[in-house]
């Protein structure tokens, strides 16, 4: 099936919104980050719903960034390859927590206790410094991706202003709420993202959708042709 472009966009729509109600759900639902959650079915459920968000959040934001492209400039473009760079790094950590994780807590639970600490910021009896080190660079491109893909959409005013405003703020917003508060309150960090990237993921579709009424109904009979072909 050949997709048109009003088609990719609304896809990217979709997945933008997606990718914003999913990050808030799964913090809402997250079992507790101990040895004994990891081998339980929620916590492998959750992690692959964390995965699909990675990817969906993916397609959003390239979607997103698309759009207003040519508004945005080159900090449109840095934020969002930062911001992609942290959904990729994201979801390889997240592929381990849903289907590694579980496997080698029965093998080597001091390892999943350490690995667990990378979150909780609680140290384990094994040092996984270089594992430490990329999850707090994934916090740095969360925070720069979405502080300068947020500040690059309020430029191009293209999408919603108050949508970018609250994805600029979001990244530093965590950033302050993890360092006051503790694990897992700081989860509550989640809510404006989601917000943001629903927000601008409905802008982005229900355009799309105007666009395609109108081009039906100032060309009504080249649906109908088509239909029929």
């Amino acid at each position: 099936m050949k997709l048109s472009t009003s088609g990719v966009f609304r896809l990217s729509g979709l997945s933008a919104i997606a990718a914003g109600v999913l990050f808030v759900v799964v913090q809402i639902i997250h079992p507790i980050d101990v040895l004994a959650s990891v081998t339980t079915d929620s916590w492998t459920l959750v992690h692959l719903v964390s995965f699909a968000m990675c990817f969906v959040g993916l397609l959003g934001l390239a979607g997103l960034y698309a759009r207003q492209a040519d508004q945005a400039g080159w900090l449109g473009l840095l934020g969002y390859l930062l911001f992609s760079l942290f959904y990729l790094v994201t979801a390889s950590f997240q592929f381990v927590e849903a289907l590694i994780s579980p496997v080698l807590a029965a093998v080597s639970p001091e390892f999943v206790e350490s690995f667990l600490g990378i979150v909780t910021g609680h140290a384990g009896a094994i040092q996984l410094d270089a594992l430490t080190t990329v999850f707090q660079v994934t916090g740095g491109l969360y925070l720069l991706g979405s502080l300068l893909f947020g500040v690059a959409t309020v430029r191009a005013r293209v999408l919603p202003r108050w949508a970018a405003i609250l994805l600029a703020a979001s990244g530093p917003l965590a950033a302050i709420v993890t360092t006051v508060f503790s694990h897992p309150i700081d989860r509550l960090a989640a809510l404006p993202m989601g917000l943001a990237l629903a927000g601008l993921g409905a802008a982005l579709l229900l355009e799309r959708r105007a666009d395609a009424r109108q081009a039906l109904a100032a060309n009504p009979g080249t649906t109908v042709r088509q239909a029929g072909a």
